[in-house]
């Protein structure tokens, strides 16, 4: 896959131009499917929450970028409908647009639902993360990020990348969010890490990772 990792979506023309050379062609002749999974298992959030997210309504721009079509990918409800039809409904979209919420959740959710067994076959496919949907790319999140307890414990997640995410880096709403908290975090996470603020993107295309960026970020090596 091609993985665009934000901490707040597509928040400005840097992010926003890393995504349509991702994706090959404008966005306005791409369909996208949007998983507001992750939202279901965090605390602070809820069904609102979720509307938000696929209604185009929240402070983080995702859904509402002018798709030729969006579709919504609910991760809880897969295993209830005939593998063949979602599996053909993923592989015939451009990009898939992963809220943030609940990481932990998230992974949960995508093993349960075959989709995480199903990606690595998606060759051309663009991945959109926002804060949880970016971190479930990674090996690990780190104890501070565990919410919602996974039924074999831990903080694993599904390990696509090789590098961890400390997303929200001084957010104004987030004052625990700052550098030595994210420095902390990263001397317990093994291997690289990187702190992004909402104005920042980790992209990664055929193993080559770069740093889209209109704010600032930092990356912890081991």
């Amino acid at each position: 896959m091609k993985l665009l990792l934000t901490s707040a979506g597509v928040k400005n023309p840097s992010i926003h131009s890393a995504l349509v050379d991702l994706l090959g062609k404008p966005i306005a002749d791409s369909n996208a499917l949007c998983i507001p999974t992750a939202g279901y298992g965090h605390p602070q959030s809820g069904p609102g929450g979720a509307w938000s997210f696929i209604s185009g309504r929240s402070s983080t721009p995702m859904c509402e970028l002018g798709w030729k079509s969006l579709g919504v990918l609910e991760l809880t409800a897969l295993p209830s409908i005939d593998e063949a039809r979602w599996i053909s409904w993923v592989r015939e979209t451009d990009v898939l647009l992963v809220n943030g919420g609940d990481a932990l959740y998230l992974c949960h959710w995508m093993r349960q639902s075959g989709l995480a067994d199903l990606l690595p076959s998606l060759r051309e496919t663009v991945w959109v993360g926002l804060s949880a949907g970016s971190m479930v790319m990674t090996p690990r999140i780190g104890e501070d990020f565990v919410g919602w307890q996974p039924p074999a414990g831990g903080d694993s997640t599904l390990g696509i990348v090789d590098f961890s995410i400390f997303p929200h880096l001084d957010h104004e709403l987030l004052p625990e969010n700052t550098m030595a908290e994210a420095e902390r975090w990263a001397a317990g996470i093994p291997g690289p890490a990187y702190a992004i603020d909402d104005e920042t993107a980790i992209r990664v295309t055929e193993g080559t990772v770069d740093v889209v960026s209109e704010g600032h970020w930092r990356l912890f090596s081991s």
